[in-house]
């Protein structure tokens, strides 16, 4: 009996046939919307979103409702626009196998804000940046408000620095190569080998401040969050007004953001060696 080799030409043609075959185009729709909304924190219109991703009014609206009956969107009945739930993060952490770990923050991020009255947030890295996760809301009438999601940066924020200064070289370096560092004012850090230095001194300290550093008249106070092999898997921080935040409040915040933070790391098995 003769072997024949397949012919790579008409098998690759084939593969691409079956491709197509196998396109679920109101599947695509769908995750089209999930990923304009992502970049759209105040969330769209049906008109808006019909018209950004081209498609009609029936299909955006089957999709939309369905997207919101299964928890992946809210529909704010006052405004009339959809908005990403915290679903998705959710599963995000559960494929990292860092499910619970919300679970375990979330209490922590409440005592914080109860004890230092001001909003108090949680966030992880991302592929390039920063992810805001979630907060709990401080008492005061002026306080500020993220929306899950909202990427930050690593030179300038509390949260990023904290994370940056307690990751392992390599992996520091390949979030080094992506920074640009942009300038936001005169007291943002705009050169690696500053940042770097920056990062030590975090480190020894156990603590990052943003002193005003992206936004004028605003200080943030961030501590790392580690699992149970010391990786920074996240970090929680508090934001408040300037003139709130004086030197004696700020000194005892930081040993309040490090504390509670330090407890986090406990529970998520984290032994200091």
């Amino acid at each position: 009996m003769e072997n024949r080799l397949p012919n790579m030409e008409n098998t690759e043609q084939s593969l691409e046939k079956t491709d197509d075959n196998y396109k679920v185009p109101n599947l695509e729709k769908g995750i089209a919307v999930i990923e304009y909304l992502s970049s759209r924190s105040e969330g769209e219109t049906l008109q808006a979103i019909k018209v950004a991703l081209d498609i009609s009014q029936t299909t955006a609206y089957r999709i939309l409702n369905t997207l919101v009956r299964l928890d992946y969107l809210s529909f704010d009945e006052d405004t009339k626009r959809y908005k990403l739930t915290r679903k998705l993060l959710t599963l995000g952490f559960r494929s990292l196998n860092e499910h619970n770990l919300l679970e375990t923050v979330l209490p922590h991020l409440r005592d914080l804000r109860d004890r230092v009255k001001e909003t108090a947030c949680f966030g992880v890295l991302g592929d390039e940046k920063g992810i805001f996760i979630e907060q709990a809301r401080g008492d005061h009438a002026f306080c500020f408000v993220l929306s899950p999601g909202k990427p930050f940066e690593l030179h300038c924020s509390a949260p990023g620095k904290a994370i940056m200064a307690y990751l392992p070289v390599t992996v520091r370096n390949r979030y080094l190569s992506y920074m640009t560092f942009p300038r936001y004012n005169s007291r943002t850090i705009t050169s690696r080998e500053v940042y770097l230095e920056e990062l030590e001194k975090v480190y020894q300290q156990g603590y990052a401040l943003d002193n005003e550093e992206e936004l004028s008249g605003v200080i943030c106070v961030g501590a790392p969050v580690l699992n149970y092999t010391g990786y920074p898997c996240g970090s929680i921080w508090i934001s408040g007004p300037k003139d709130r935040l004086t030197e004696e409040q700020l000194r005892s915040t930081v040993q309040i953001v490090k504390e509670i933070a330090g407890q986090i790391s406990a529970e998520l098995g984290y032994r200091r060696v």
